[in-house]
C-alpha cells in the first residue's frame, strides 16, 4: 500500500511540473508574440535603463559626498573599497549611458534580448573585473539583490535571460575566484562563499526567476486569449455582415413579432410586401398586426396554432397594404422561448403569393374549361360514333352499317341538305379510337393537375402483389399480343402483404408495360420480378429493348418529359410522372438503370404491411 502511495504522489507531483513547467503549445511559440514579447522586452529594457542610472547616480553623489564628509557608516568597509567605491559606480554609470545610447539604434530595436544581457552584465561584472583586477573578491550581495530584483519586477519576460545573467555573475565569483585563490578584503570573513551566503543568493534567484516564468506564461496566455478574441471578433463581424446582407437583400420577409401582436423587427422586403419603403417605417407604424388581416380572427388563428405547435408552415392569409390593396401572404414561424419556457418573441419569413393564387386561379379555371368544354363534347361525340357503330343501319358493299348527316345552311348550294352521307366501318373505328385518345388526353392532363396540386389520393390495404400484378397483365393482353410482346411475370405469392392502394398499383404496372411496348419495336421481351429488401418489397419491370441514354433517365420522371423514341405520338408524357406520384405517396422510390442498346430495368419500392 505505501509503494502505490508513494507512486501515487510522484504522478501528483509530476503532474504539477508539467502543468507548471511544461514548454508552451505550439501555437504560443509562433513568431507573433515573439515580436510582440521582442517590443515589451525594450519597452521595458529602457524604462529599467533609466531606473538603473538613476539608482548608480545616487550612489556615485553618495560616494562624491562622502569625499568631504565621511560617513561614519562606511568606515566599517576595507580601505580599498572607501577609496575606490566611486571608481567603481563611475564605470557602471558609463556602462548604462552607452546602453542607453545603444538602445536607440537599430541594432537595440532589433535584439534587445542581447541589450539586457550586456546591460545586465555591464553593471555585474564590471565591478568583480575590478576587484579581480586590485586581486580580491567582491561578494556585492546588494547590488546583485537590486540587479535581480528590479530586472524581474520591471522585465518580468524571458526567464532564461534573467537565468543567465544570473548565472555568469555567480559562475565568474565562485569560479574565477576560486582558481585565483582571492579572498574578500572583509577580515571577518575572508572565504568567498558560506552556507547562509550560498542560500540566500539561490532562494533570491529562484524567486525571481520563478516570478519572471509564471508572468511570462501569463502574458502568453493573455495575448493568445486577446488574439482569439479578435480573432472571433472579426469572424463575428464577418458572420454579422453576411448575414445582414441575407437579411437586408432576402426576397422573402423576415420579422419578429411581439406577443400582443406587434413588429420588432422587421427587413426591407416585409416593407415592400405591406407597401412602405423603409423597414423601420414597420416597425414604427403603431397599427396591430391584427389589423392588418382581411380576416378578423386570423391573428387568433396564427396564435392558436403557435401555442398548440410552436410553429406554423404555408400559413396563407390575405392582408391590407399600406395603400389598401389586398395581397395574399404565405407565413412560415416559430416560437422563441426562454429557458423557462416564458414566450418572448415569433420569429420567420412572409411570402407573397399573390402570383401564385392568381396564377392557381387562372389554372382552376383552365381546368374546368379542360373538363367541361373539351371533355364534355369530346364524350358525347364518341357516344354518338359508337351509337352509330352499332346501330345497324342500312348499308351494303364496303359500306357499314352507319350513315352521318351532314347539316348545312339554307344557303347552300347542295339541293338537298339533309340527305345522307355514308361511312365505312373502318372510318368509323377509327374515329372512336381518336376520340378515345383525345379522351385519354384529356383525363391524363386533369389527373395531373389534381395529383401535382392536391396529392395522390391512397386508399390503402393490405395487398397482395401478385394479384395486382396479373390482374395489369390480364388487361394488357390484347396489347401484349398486338406488339408480337413476351411477358414473364417472376412474381411469388409468398411475398409479405404492402400497405398499398390496389387499383393505383395497378396503374402503375400497366404504365409501366405500356410505356415499355410504346418505346420499343415489337417482339420485345418484359420480365416483371419483385422481391423483399429488409422493410420494403423492391419491385422491377425489365426489357431488353433499346434502352435510353443517361441524360433522359434524370429526366425520365418529370411532367411532361417525352421520351425521344415515341415518333408520332399524341401522348403527354404523364405517366411516368403519374407513377412517380403513387409511388412517393406510398413512401417509396422509383428510377430507372438503363443504358442505349441495353435494354431498361424500371424499378421501385414499397413498404411491407
Amino acid at each position: 500500500m505505501g509503494k502505490v502511495a508513494r507512486m501515487l504522489m510522484f504522478t501528483r507531483v509530476q503532474r504539477w511540473c508539467r502543468q507548471t513547467f511544461s514548454a508552451p503549445i505550439k501555437d504560443e511559440t509562433t513568431t507573433l508574440y515573439r515580436d510582440w514579447r521582442n517590443r515589451f522586452l525594450w519597452q521595458r529594457l529602457r524604462l529599467w535603463l533609466w531606473l538603473a542610472l538613476m539608482c548608480l547616480l545616487s550612489f556615485a553623489l553618495r560616494d562624491i559626498y562622502g569625499l568631504f564628509f565621511p560617513f561614519a557608516e562606511l568606515q566599517q568597509l576595507p580601505e580599498v573599497l572607501r577609496t575606490q567605491r566611486l571608481v567603481i559606480n563611475i564605470a557602471m554609470l558609463l556602462n548604462i549611458l552607452i546602453c542607453l545610447a545603444l538602445h536607440k539604434t537599430k541594432l537595440g530595436r532589433n535584439h534587445p534580448d542581447l541589450l539586457f544581457l550586456g546591460s545586465s552584465w555591464s553593471i555585474s561584472l564590471a565591478s568583480q573585473l575590478f576587484a579581480t583586477i586590485r586581486g580580491f573578491a567582491l561578494p556585492d550581495t546588494i547590488g546583485w539583490s537590486l540587479l535581480f530584483l528590479s530586472q524581474a519586477v520591471l522585465i518580468p519576460v524571458c526567464w532564461i535571460l534573467h537565468l543567465l545573467t544570473q548565472m555568469s555573475v555567480l559562475i565568474y565569483y565562485f569560479g574565477v575566484n576560486t582558481a585565483l585563490g582571492l579572498k574578500t578584503p572583509i577580515l571577518d570573513h575572508p572565504e568567498i562563499y558560506n552556507v547562509t551566503f550560498i542560500l540566500y543568493i539561490f532562494w533570491f534567484c529562484a524567486i525571481c526567476d520563478i516570478g519572471v516564468y509564471l508572468y511570462d506564461r501569463l502574458q502568453r496566455s493573455e495575448f493568445y486569449a486577446h488574439k482569439e478574441l479578435e480573432s472571433a471578433y472579426q469572424k463575428l463581424k464577418v458572420a454579422e455582415a453576411k448575414y445582414r446582407s441575407i437579411f437586408e437583400n432576402a426576397v422573402e420577409g423576415i420579422f419578429q413579432s411581439s406577443p400582443d401582436g406587434r413588429y420588432i423587427t422587421a427587413n426591407p422586403a416585409l416593407a415592400r410586401i405591406y407597401g412602405y419603403s423603409l423597414a423601420e417605417e414597420v416597425t414604427a407604424n403603431s397599427t396591430v398586426i391584427e389589423q392588418l388581416y382581411v380576416e378578423p380572427n386570423r391573428r387568433a388563428e396564427f396564435v392558436r396554432l403557435m401555442e398548440k405547435y410552436g410553429s406554423v408552415s404555408e400559413f396563407e392569409s390575405q392582408i391590407y397594404r399600406r395603400d389598401g390593396s389586398i395581397v395574399w401572404i404565405s407565413e412560415k414561424a416559430y416560437a422563441v422561448r426562454d429557458e423557462q419556457g416564458k414566450l418572448l418573441y415569433y420569429e420567420g419569413l412572409i411570402e407573397d403569393i399573390t402570383q401564385r393564387k392568381q396564377t392557381e386561379e387562372e389554372l382552376r379555371v383552365f381546368f374546368h374549361a379542360v373538363s367541361h368544354d373539351l371533355r364534355n363534347p369530346v364524350l358525347g361525340t364518341l357516344m354518338v360514333l359508337k351509337n352509330l357503330l352499332n346501330s345497324g343501319g342500312s348499308g351494303t358493299g364496303d359500306w357499314g352499317q352507319g350513315r352521318i348527316i351532314e347539316e348545312v345552311s339554307s344557303q347552300s348550294s347542295i339541293p338537298n341538305p339533309q340527305s345522307p352521307i355514308p361511312v365505312s366501318r373502318s372510318i368509323l373505328e377509327r374515329m372512336i379510337q381518336s376520340s378515345d385518345r383525345q379522351l385519354n388526353l384529356i383525363n391524363s392532363l386533369m389527373e395531373a393537375h389534381i395529383s401535382e396540386v392536391q396529392g395522390v389520393v391512397l386508399q390503402r390495404q393490405p395487398v397482395q402483389l401478385l394479384t395486382v400484378v396479373e390482374a395489369a397483365v390480364a388487361d394488357l393482353e390484347p396489347l401484349l399480343e398486338q406488339n408480337q410482346a413476351k411477358l414473364t411475370n417472376l412474381v411469388s405469392a409468398d411475398l409479405p402483404l404492402v400497405n398499398a392502394d390496389p387499383t393505383q398499383l395497378w396503374r402503375v404496372f400497366s404504365n409501366l408495360i405500356v410505356n415499355a411496348l410504346k418505346h420499343n419495336a415489337p417482339g420485345l421481351l418484359l420480365t416483371i420480378n419483385a422481391t423483399r429488401e429488409g422493410e420494403m418489397i423492391y419491385c422491377t419491370v425489365s426489357d431488353n429493348g433499346v434502352g435510353i441514354s443517361q441524360q433522359q433517365s434524370d429526366r425520365l420522371f418529370e411532367l411532361y418529359f417525352r421520351g425521344a423514341s415515341i415518333r408520332n405520338s399524341v401522348s403527354l408524357g404523364l405517366g411516368l410522372y403519374l407513377c412517380k406520384q403513387i409511388i412517393h405517396a406510398h413512401g417509396g422510390e422509383i428510377g430507372i438503370n438503363s443504358a442505349l442498346n441495353a435494354g431498361a430495368a424500371f424499378w421501385f419500392t414499397l413498404p411491407i404491411s
